[in-house]
């Protein structure tokens, strides 16, 4: 019980102490600064990482399902591989698609990025 008094205390004599240095840092003109357009740039990143991110652990998940069933089908039927074959590399291309389509909208996020021409500057 003591400790958790004495850490109360010097927490609220912390705030009191640092309290007007703050307000003071805050009320000098020179000291703004805008920082929008790092944290659109820096949101912007995460957000292409993550597109890619999930665009690629889906594509590879399904690509792994597809090609199991395929094996298991050729395992089960040897007579059929032609026609699974033909229509697993289909169905791969499919998903690989998804997974371009990941990567185009990271690069456009990147390099194209639509979200700057709202932030002047």
């Amino acid at each position: 019980m003591k400790k958790g008094v004495t850490s109360l205390v010097l927490g609220l004599l912390f705030v009191v102490v640092l309290a007007p240095l703050v307000i003071a840092a805050d009320a000098s003109p020179a000291t703004t600064v805008d920082y929008t357009k790092a944290i659109v740039l820096a949101c912007t990143i995460l957000a292409a990482g993550l597109a890619i991110a999930c665009g690629s652990i889906g594509t590879g998940l399904g690509m792994g399902a597809g090609i199991q069933g395929a094996t298991n089908a050729v395992g089960r039927n040897p007579d059929a591989q032609g026609k699974i074959l033909i229509t697993l590399m289909i169905g791969l291309a499919m998903i690989e698609s998804l997974c371009i389509y990941a990567l185009v909208i990271a690069l456009i996020l990147l390099y194209a990025n639509p979200l700057l021409k709202f932030i002047g500057g």
